[in-house]
């Protein structure tokens, strides 16, 4: 619905992913294709330093219902199978992974025009239960989630906030780390090519406060340039360029002032593919 508040995963999403989304110092390759009879194909394969992962993954969709299965280089399947509007404005997922027999999980969501709700079961004797729930409008939002471990019969999680969402900025407030840390994020769309975000954690424990800034520039309608900054003396930057349409090459860098080999800075490729 799209009046209907953003799940509570999703308050602050919109600073996080301008401080966040495409940064790779890795070599990472995508190839997708998709057919009309809904049908899609996705490769990927990532070398991170020496090592070599990657994984095939199939999707089938068919009226209101998707199946998504993976391989991965370990061998390891995972199976996702999800139905929309099983109930009016309700979804519905399973998903279990081969070989581990444990990884059964039963996830639920339900959106109402002023309330999401989404909650997960893990299918097993002893499962993890987690629920989370988001109350207000599209614009302004209230919410937390929640974690029990039955197995240890303890809280794995418990955090809350509010996020604002207007056209031009996009502000949250997060209670987070079971209550141990205090995050404020804050995106401003200065205009249609020129973006600015800034995220502040405060933890009570240790009093330590940190920071990220960051920015993204469209150059052109094709190339976007952002940038990023840590108080950790991190300096990041990113050049994403859509050479083809929906194929995309990404060059990252990122440079740690305080690492010892500091004059190495960190290098990564990205490339996504889709004909």
């Amino acid at each position: 619905m799209g009046s209907s508040p953003a799940p509570f995963p999703d308050i602050g999403k919109r600073a996080k992913d301008l401080l966040t989304k495409d940064y790779n110092f890795d070599h990472k390759f995508t190839l997708s294709m998709f057919r009309p009879t809904g049908l899609g194909l996705t490769a990927t394969g990532l070398k991170k330093d020496d090592f070599f992962f990657g994984d095939i993954n199939t999707l089938y969709q068919s009226g209101n219902t998707i199946v998504d299965v993976k391989v991965d280089t370990y061998s390891n399947v995972s199976t996702k199978v999800t139905v929309n509007n099983i109930f009016p404005s309700t979804k519905a997922a399973i998903s279990f992974k081969v070989p581990d027999h444990k990884s059964g999980k039963l996830d639920l969501q339900y959106l109402h025009h002023h309330a999401a709700i989404d909650s997960s079961i893990g299918l097993n004797p002893a499962p993890l239960l987690e629920f989370s729930a988001a109350i207000g409008s599209k614009e302004l939002s209230l919410g937390g989630e929640v974690g029990f471990d039955t197995a240890s019969a303890s809280f794995t999680k418990y955090n809350a906030g509010i996020g604002l969402n207007k056209p031009d900025f996009s502000a949250a407030l997060l209670l987070t780390d079971k209550g141990q840390a205090l995050k404020a994020s804050y995106v401003h769309f200065v205009n249609p090519v020129h973006s600015v975000a800034a995220e502040l954690t405060h933890r009570f424990s240790t009093y330590e406060n940190s920071f990220t800034i960051g920015s993204s520039h469209a150059l052109d309608p094709l190339t976007v340039v952002k940038t990023r900054f840590s108080d950790n003396g991190r300096v990041s930057m990113l050049c994403q360029h859509e050479w083809r349409p929906k194929s995309l090459i990404t060059v990252s860098a990122e440079y740690d002032s305080k690492t010892i080999n500091a004059m190495a800075p960190k290098l990564g490729l990205a490339l996504a593919l889709k004909p």
